[in-house]
């Protein structure tokens, strides 16, 4: 009756060994899996998130030559209005220039009138007596 009993205690002891160690197999495989999720997940969102950085560097690199392609045509701009500035300078000069020659022509046209008048009013003066 004893041998019975520890028969019966063993193949007890047996079939929950056998019972928990399919629970462990089966958990390791579930935690395994757990595992695989988990690194998938994050791999996608690093993969995402690397996407993302090379996108910026994308954009990045592209507003900086679209900045510097502004800056080159602000400059030329800047040289445009520069030249402009001068050229309207050069116009100021020039109507400077002419009205000057027309004040000095006018004031020669004058001398040159006064100087006739006089000059015909002595030779009248000189003829008259």
């Amino acid at each position: 009756m004893m041998s019975q009993a520890m028969k019966r205690y063993q193949t007890k002891q047996s079939i929950q060994r056998d019972a928990q160690e399919m629970r462990r197999k089966e958990i390791q495989q579930l935690s395994t899996q757990l595992n695989i999720l988990l690194v998938d997940k994050m791999n996608s969102r690093v993969e995402g998130a690397y996407i993302n950085q090379k996108k910026l560097q994308s954009h990045t690199r592209q507003l900086q030559y679209n900045a510097a392609t502004m800056q080159r045509q602000t400059d030329d701009w800047l040289k445009l209005l520069d030249g402009f500035n001068t050229a309207l300078k050069e116009v100021g000069d020039v109507v400077n220039w002419a009205k000057s020659l027309e004040n000095e022509m006018t004031k020669i046209s004058h001398t040159l009138a006064y100087a006739y008048k006089e000059e015909v009013e002595s030779e009248s003066a000189l003829s008259g007596q």
